[in-house]
This record gives C-alpha cells, structure tokens and sequence, in this order.
C-alpha cells in the first residue's frame, strides 16, 4: 500500500495542473474578448447607426452614462437604436439612465426597440427615445416604485432572541427586520415611494403626452403585453429593428442600408471592460438592491 502514495501525489499534481491550465486559457479568452469588445468606437470609422443593448439589471453606471455620451458626441453617428431587455433596477439607476438618454436624443434621434422584457425602470429608459417599438409578446409596463423590507420579530420571538437599539431619534434605522413596523415608519415610506413615484408619473405624462387621470390609470403596477402597450399608447406601434430603420429613413435621412455598429451598456475602456468580462465570469453575486427598486419579477411561489 506505501508503494500507492508516490502515485497518488503525482496523480494529484498532474490534476492540479491541469486545472490551472484550463483556467489559465479561460482567463486568456476572456481578455481578448474583452480586448475585442474594447476596441474604440470611433475606430469603425464612416456614418453609422448605433445599436446600444440594455440588458440586466439596471443600476447607477458612470460608465455607461459616459459612452451615452460619447455617442451623443460622435458627429459620425446619425442615430441610435436601442435594444432594451431588462426587468428593470434601482430607481437612481433608472433615473441616471434616462436623463443620460434623453441628452443623447437632444442632438440625435433615437428609437427604443423592446425584447423579451422592458419594465420599470428599463420601459423608463424606453420613454428617453423618439418612438418604442415593441414585440406583440413584449413584456412591458410595470410603471411604479417599490420599498420592501423584511420582518423577523416572530422568528426572533420563538427561538428566544431579542433585539435592542438605542438611536438618536425614533425613526432611525427604520424599518428594522428586528422590530414591527409601526405607523410612524410606514407613514414616512410610503411618502418616500409616493414622491419617487411621481417624478417617474411625471416623466410618464410628458413622454406620451397624457393627461394625469389617464396615467394614473396605467402606472398601476401592471405589466403590459407588446399589443396592450400599443393600445393603451404606452408603445407607437409593434415592430423590431427593422421598423426602427425604416422610421429612422423616413422621418430622419438615414438611410436603411447604414452600417450598424453594436454598443454594449456599460461598455468602458480597456481595463475597465476586461474587469467587468472577468467579474461576470465568477461566480454570481447575491442579487441586493440598496434603496428603492423599479424592477419586475413574476411571483413563481404559486
């Protein structure tokens, strides 16, 4: 049996090294995809349109607001197309992206085209654009602010816990997961969701040119298909990138057969873009999202 233990040392290490290898090659393709994704925009040269993707989750991005900007400075880019497949993010996120947008479409037009799903805070980003186009089956809509928090009093209750604070006024550090919300807290955050609401009601309203009854009417939460949003003048007319190039020849010169070049949302220099392509390469985080959320999600537990 001792004669064993030499061979199973060397067969450990052949693994290890194995594995360090394919990492090691993983790592390699990932820089140059990384390095490919990095290559300036202005390097491709010509007119063009820019197709930029929002996908994910929406958050409060410097750098994505940045290359929205770069694009509204670019002479060579006549208009821009955007791809938006997202659930939504954090109101801030939300709100960052749309003002970004709605600066890019000052000086240029541009025509948001709706995927799979565009809510909340991403059918925000939408309303920045000149025209939303949308997919019959398009999940949109979902028009509104949510605050949740959680309640462990109960749990803490049986198993023998308790927890004390001692804060410099009754409404710091509230709501607590350790403490039932009273009518003081709940008071004051609903008035905080009401007045994130109403900027996004308000951006709503002068978006799609509606009256306040009729928008209260549709930022009540719900979530629209491509064809509803149509018909309640959420959306112009259903379509994809197609529409989105005719409408853009038609209304605006460009022309059809315009080169495109694709722009990733949060798309950075080169240090910035491989450290984003090895992060997304790790293992995923815990999704947490500090503050208020304009975000949709079905509710699977049924």
């Amino acid at each position: 049996m001792a004669n064993l233990e030499p061979d199973r040392l060397l067969d450990r290490r052949r693994l290890k090294r194995g594995v360090t290898i394919w990492r090691t090659l993983a790592v390699l393709a990932l820089v140059a995809v990384a390095l490919v994704a990095a290559a300036p925009f202005a390097l491709e040269g010509g007119e063009r349109v820019a197709r930029l993707w929002i996908t994910g989750l929406i958050e409060d991005d410097p750098v994505r607001d940045r290359l929205v900007a770069e694009l509204r400075d670019d002479d060579a880019v006549r208009a821009v197309v955007l791809r938006i497949d997202s659930p939504g993010g954090t109101a801030v996120g939300g709100e960052a992206l749309y003002l970004s947008l709605r600066s890019l479409a000052e000086v240029k037009p541009v025509v948001a085209v709706l995927g799979t799903t565009a809510t909340s805070a991403a059918y925000l980003a939408a309303l920045a654009g000149d025209r939303i186009l949308a997919r019959e089956a398009s999940i949109t809509g979902s028009i509104g602010i949510l605050f949740q928090t959680a309640e462990f009093t109960a749990l803490l209750e049986e198993i023998g816990v308790r927890a004390e604070a001692i804060r410099s006024g009754p409404l710091k550090a509230k709501p607590s997961p350790f403490e039932r919300m009273d009518n003081p807290t709940r008071r004051v955050m609903r008035s905080v969701v009401r007045d994130t609401y109403e900027s996004f009601l308000r951006q709503l309203m002068e978006r799609r040119a509606l009256d306040r009854e009729t928008a209260l009417g549709l930022a009540d939460g719900r979530v629209f298909t491509g064809r509803q949003a149509v018909a309640a003048g959420l959306v112009d007319a259903v379509g994809g990138e197609a529409e989105a190039r005719r409408w853009l020849a038609q209304t605006h010169g460009v022309s059809e057969s315009m080169p495109v070049a694709d722009v990733m949302s949060g798309q950075g220099d080169l240090l910035e873009t491989i450290g984003a392509t090895l992060e997304r390469a790790l293992p995923a985080r815990t999704l947490s999202l500090d503050g208020l959320i304009a975000v949709w999600h079905p509710d699977l537990s049924d």
